[in-house]
Parts: structure tokens; C-alpha cells; sequence
């Protein structure tokens, strides 16, 4: 990346204004003498006029923006127009999303994950109202065709985002938010007016469709202001506001189901007044959306960077064209440059060059005008709809990484929205406990949530271990290396165990252990930290967790066990699904690039349907076969799919080079 900060060259030119981060809010013009050396005439100079050609370049956010002309006019300009040129346009909105302040970042970190966290939310609190649902909803005969309500949600989720991330790519993340979040509270409310079944199923899709902007586009958000290297920290923080959410929706709910929706004991029927309350299951959820709608309208910012540079180059170009309606034609360039962006035989510098210019360098006027290479390469938005939709499934049955990945993230969020209502039912089963107090087991989800958050903002700490990604010095290669100056021993690679540089005793270090000699050399040579299965390294023991849970959730569930027993289960088998989650995603995103949203809207589409279904055979499965078969089945499959990032770690690189995609990828 290139320096926020470089150094100003010595020129008598108006200064440039570096697009990296646009510390100036205003790009002010100044008066200043002819660029040029001091052998350079004025009259030398050509000054351009409206017939002459117009370069367009790339605009790119290391560009260093070559400075207006604002001292010399053209002498075809009108005698009547004004003398002072036009304001520039502040620049400052634009700014690469990479160079954020930190206050900014964690603004947009901060408001994506209550977004997500209100999503996961919605999908958890519909389960525990399905009897005062099937009371009250017309045309509604069975519980089964209540939890519909989580199938179409789901179906909403999984396929909204294949056709809203093309209006993503154009206009940008915030206008997307923005709508999303106005179907999110319209049908949240829908939600408790509704009175028939159709209704519901139909606001429920709405809602899953609405709702799936603030799971799926999060992702994309934190791709945006995050680099590779720091982007495992949100995305774990992201990742826990899911789990958490999806078990604080429940357990809300089930206080409110319990204590507002009393039904007649003899007609069945939602008693009036009081038990009419429970419609604010989903109120309160509107209310909730409609003050986040509030938040990202105010505090949210775009950050999609190829919409940035966009609305960036069309501002300086309206501005270049004031300008020259002014008669101030051109843009100071240098004719000879020994590096940075060609413009038709003259060169735009880049921030990356930091040579000193020589005193002889000449400064002509060009006219240019700015452009993006994503607006040039976008096709039209019927086919980006159609490659969103179809390039995901093709992955899917292409790419064994994308299929066995979104069979195991499936799997485990299968088991996520299994709880919704398995927990109630067995709690009521074996511990004759009503729905409130079953409730409180969701609890469990949300330290499990909170466990596992940290658990994965440690592990990237770990791969980033000095003594894991760099040897240490060693006195051999110390020795070769005297003449180094002594600044180089404190460089960011430096380890206090290290040999001074003087040393030439092939001892060992008083702070160096066997441990040390021997375990870390191993991890670097056998599991680099630099490769894309880096992601996977812990994922081998801590999706273990998942059939653990489930192993001790069935197998204590019994009224011989105390009830902690298996709310432990729930609470480790949590943490095993948001390892998986998390895995999923950084490994997809690292492996496949450019083709990473396509890759990850496969698991996502796969991952909700089949969070759709597991809620529709909770209760056949689980008064059939009981909790010690339920939790058998279920473990069993889980371990079946723990051996995945196992075949990747050991296999990963050879299974990536027989992969078209992976193949094309590294070629470029």
C-alpha cells in the first residue's frame, strides 16, 4: 500500500493532492509560478484549448492527482469571464476505505454487526409463538405449517442476495443497506398484523429478503476498510453478533411467548387483552429496525472502493470542465518522468514514487479526464444478474472446496436453527419445564458466541506469532551479516532471543528453550502461516466442539442428568458452528479473490435452505427416535464433516492446483 504521508517533492508547481487519504478537506488552488525549470519560458509553454485532445486515464486510489492549471488561460478564452477559478470539490468523501481513521472503522463495524445481530435475531424469535401462531392465523392447521414461516424466510435469505449484489456493485453498499433496511421494518410489522397463514409465509419472505443485506453484504463490508491481514478480528466479532443474535431472538421471545400469549384451556383461542400482547414479538423487532434504519442513515458511509473512485473521477471531472468553461485548460504533467502512469506519451505520477525529480524536468499542460476500469469492465445489469445467479451453482457443482464447504457451513447452521426448537421441546419433554423457563437455555448460545469470538480473534493472533512466520537469527547468519548497521537488529522481525549481530559463538541463546529450537521450526515447515489452509489450522480441533454438543446434549438430556448438562452441550456445539462459520468464509474469500462473493453466496444459498428445512423435522425426529438417537444422528454426521478441513490442510494445495479457478487466479 502505497504512503499515506509521502514526501512533497521539490517543485514550484501547486501541490498535488494525494487521493490516498485526502487529508485536506478542500483542494484549494493557489497562485503559483509556471512549473518547469528555471530555463523554461513562459512563453514556451503550450496552453491547451477546447481542440485539443483529451486523455482519459485510470483513477486509481494510489494516484497522486496532477495539479490544475489555475495560473495560466488559454488566450481563446472570453474576455468577460470571471478571473478567480472555480472551487475545487472536496475530495475527502472519497477516501480509500483502507486508510479510515479507527473511530470510523469501528463506527461501520459497530452498526453492521447490531444489523446482523437484529437478522440473526428475527430468524430465532418466530419459533417459540408457533402455538399462539396456529390459534390465531387463519387457514394455519398444523405447527409444521407454522415453522413454514422459518422456510420461506430462509428462502428469502438464500436467494436475495444473488440478486441484489449487482445493484451492490453499481450503487454502491449504502443505498442497498438503505432499502433493505426499509423492507426489514415494513415487514417486520407485517408480521404482526397479518391474520391469515398465506399472509405470514409471504412476509416472512420479504423479511428473509430484506434481512439477508445485513448478514450476506456485511462480509463485504469488512473486505472493503480491512486488509487481508487485519480482517480475521471483525469478521470473528461479525460472526459471534450472528450466534449471539440467534440466541438472544429466542430467548426474548419465549419470555414474551410465556407471559403474554396465554391461550383458553377449553377453546384453544388467544385470550383477548393480555394474550393479545404477543403480537409484540414482532413489534418490538420493528421498532428495534426503525432505530437502526435511523443509525445507517446518519452514521453509515459507502465503502465499496470501486463506487468511491467512481463518484471521485465524475466530481474532478465536472470540475476540470468548470475549469475550462473558465478558460483554464489542463491538468500539470510531466513530460519525462522515470516512473508512474503513462498518459499518452506523458506520465501521471504515483504515490509509490518517491524518486527525486531532476532539476530539468519539464512541466506540460495536458487535458485529461478520469475513468475506472470496474465501469468499463461492469456489463449490463441483466447479465451481472444473471452471472449472480448462475456462476454460484456452478461453483457449487464444479468446485469440490465450495461444494464440501457449504455441505459442512449447511450442516452446522442446519444444527443452528434445529435449537429453535429443539431446545423448548426437550426441556419440556424431560424436565416438565414451561417455554419461558426453557427459554433461559438460549443463554447458553450467547456464551458460546462470546467464547468462541474470542477463541478466534486469538487464533489470528497466533498465526501472526513473530517465531512462527519469521526464523530467528541465527549466529551463522549474523556472522555473514556484520556490516549491517545496528538499526537493523531492532527492525520489526527483531526477537529478543536473537543472537547480536557482533556474536560469532555458535551457542545457543541463555533465552533460548528446546521448545522453542524445535516446535517452531516444525509449525514453519509443516503448516506455513502464509498459506491459504493458515485458516484451517485451528478449525481441525475447534470444530471438534460441534459433535461434542450435540454428543452431550442427546445423551444428557434425561431427567437422571442435572438440566446444566446438556445446556453445556448447547453451548459448545454453538461454538463449534460459529468455527465453522468463520472458517468458511476467511478460507473461500482467501482461496478464490475476485470470485469470492460467488463462492461464499454458494454456502450462504446451501446454508439456508438447509436452515430451512431442520425446523420443519425438529419434532418428528426427536419424539421419534428420542434425544439420545437425535443427538447420535446428529453427532455422527458431524464428525463425518470435521474430517474436511483436515483433507484441505494436509491435501489443500494440490486439490487448489487441480481447481480451474484457483489455477486462473495464480496466473494472474
Amino acid at each position: 500500500m502505497a504512503d499515506p504521508t509521502p514526501e512533497p517533492t521539490p517543485d514550484t508547481a501547486p501541490p498535488s493532492w494525494r487521493s490516498e487519504d485526502n487529508r485536506s478537506p478542500m483542494l484549494a488552488p493557489h497562485p503559483v509560478t509556471v512549473p518547469g525549470s528555471a530555463h523554461q519560458h513562459h512563453d514556451q509553454i503550450i496552453i491547451p484549448d477546447a481542440n485539443t485532445e483529451i486523455t482519459h486515464v485510470y483513477l486509481t486510489f494510489s494516484i497522486q492527482l496532477p495539479s490544475a492549471n489555475t495560473t495560466m488561460r488559454s488566450p481563446s478564452s472570453p474576455s468577460t469571464t470571471q478571473n478567480a477559478p472555480p472551487e475545487p470539490p472536496n475530495l475527502k468523501p472519497f477516501t480509500n476505505p483502507l486508510l479510515w481513521p479507527r473511530s470510523l472503522k469501528l463506527t461501520m463495524l459497530t452498526l453492521s454487526c447490531i444489523a446482523t445481530f437484529l437478522t440473526a435475531y428475527t430468524a430465532g424469535a418466530y419459533s417459540p409463538p408457533q402455538l399462539l401462531l396456529l390459534h390465531t392465523l387463519a387457514h394455519a392447521h398444523s405447527t409444521t405449517a407454522i415453522l413454514g414461516g422459518i422456510s420461506t424466510f430462509c428462502l428469502g435469505f438464500a436467494l436475495a442476495p444473488m440478486v441484489l449484489a449487482p445493484f451492490s456493485e453499481m450503487n454502491g453498499r449504502y443505498p442497498v443497506f438503505v432499502v433493505a433496511g426499509i423492507f426489514f421494518v415494513l415487514f417486520q410489522l407485517a408480521c404482526g398484523l397479518v391474520t391469515n397463514l398465506e399472509g405470514m409465509l409471504v412476509a416472512r419472505f420479504f423479511l428473509g429478503a430484506g434481512a439477508s443485506v445485513f448478514s450476506t453484504m456485511v462480509g463485504g463490508v469488512i473486505a472493503d476498510i480491512w486488509t487481508k491481514e487485519e480482517r480475521n478480528t471483525p469478521m470473528a466479532v461479525f460472526s459471534g453478533a450472528v450466534l449471539m443474535g440467534t440466541g438472544a431472538g429466542p430467548l426474548v421471545s419465549t419470555v414474551m411467548t410465556g407471559r403474554w400469549g396465554r391461550t383458553d384451556g377449553e377453546t384453544g383461542e388467544v385470550v383477548q387483552g393480555v394474550g393479545a400482547k404477543w403480537r409484540w414479538i414482532f413489534w418490538h423487532q420493528a421498532i428495534m429496525g426503525a432505530a437502526l434504519m435511523v443509525a445507517l442513515v446518519l452514521l453509515f458511509r459507502e465503502s465499496r472502493g470501486s463506487v468511491l473512485l467512481s463518484r471521485k473521477a465524475r466530481a474532478l471531472n465536472k470540475w476540470y470542465d468548470e475549469l475550462e468553461r473558465e478558460g483554464w485548460f489542463g491538468v500539470w504533467v510531466d513530460e519525462i518522468e522515470t516512473c508512474g502512469l503513462e498518459v499518452g506519451g506523458t506520465k501521471v505520477k504515483d504515490d509509490k514514487d518517491h524518486e527525486e525529480k531532476s532539476s530539468g524536468t519539464t512541466k506540460t499542460l495536458k487535458r485529461i479526464r478520469w475513468k475506472v476500469k470496474e465501469d468499463e469492465e461492469r456489463s449490463s445489469l441483466s447479465n451481472m444478474i444473471g452471472t449472480s445467479v448462475f456462476r454460484p451453482f456452478h461453483l457449487l457443482f464444479t468446485e469440490p472446496v465450495v461444494f464440501f464447504f457449504s455441505l459442512w457451513a449447511a450442516f452446522a447452521w442446519g444444527v443452528l436453527y434445529l435449537t429453535f426448537g429443539s431446545v423448548p421441546l426437550v426441556f419440556q419433554r424431560q424436565y416438565g419445564w414451561d417455554i419461558e423457563h426453557a427459554g433461559r437455555v438460549f443463554a447458553a448460545m450467547i456464551v458460546g458466541a462470546v467464547l468462541a469470538t474470542a477463541i478466534g480473534i486469538w487464533q489470528e493472533n497466533m498465526l501472526h506469532h513473530p517465531k512462527w512466520r519469521t526464523a530467528p537469527v541465527t549466529a551463522s547468519s549474523s556472522s555473514s551479516s556484520q556490516s549491517s548497521s545496528s538499526s537493523d537488529t531492532e527492525g520489526p522481525n527483531f526477537l529478543p532471543c536473537s543472537e547480536p549481530k557482533h556474536e560469532t559463538s555458535l551457542s545457543p541463546s541463555p533465552c533460548t528453550t528446546s521448545s522453542e529450537s524445535f516446535i517452531w521450526p516444525l509449525l514453519r515447515t509443516h503448516l506455513p502461516p502464509t498459506s491459504p489452509e493458515a485458516r484451517l489450522y485451528f478449525t481441525c480441533l475447534t470444530a471438534t466442539f460441534l459433535p461434542i454438543g450435540l454428543f452431550i446434549f442427546g445423551f444428557t438430556a434425561s431427567p437422571s442428568c442435572h438440566w446444566i448438562a446438556p445446556t453445556i452441550g448447547i453451548g459448545i456445539a454453538t461454538m463449534g458452528i460459529l468455527s465453522v462459520y468463520l472458517a468458511v468464509f476467511n478460507y473461500l474469500a482467501d482461496t478464490y479473490h475476485r470470485y469470492a462473493s460467488s463462492a461464499l453466496a454458494a454456502q450462504n444459498f446451501c446454508r439456508n435452505i438447509l436452515g430451512g428445512i431442520f425446523p420443519l423435522v425438529t419434532a418428528p425426529l426427536f419424539t421419534g427416535i428420542g434425544e439420545k438417537g437425535a443427538g447420535g444422528v446428529l453427532g455422527g454426521v458431524a464428525v463425518g464433516l470435521t474430517a474436511v478441513p483436515w483433507v484441505l490442510v494436509i491435501w489443500g494445495e494440490w486439490i487448489r492446483g487441480r481447481s480451474r479457478f484457483a489455477r486462473e487466479l495464480e496466473r494472474t
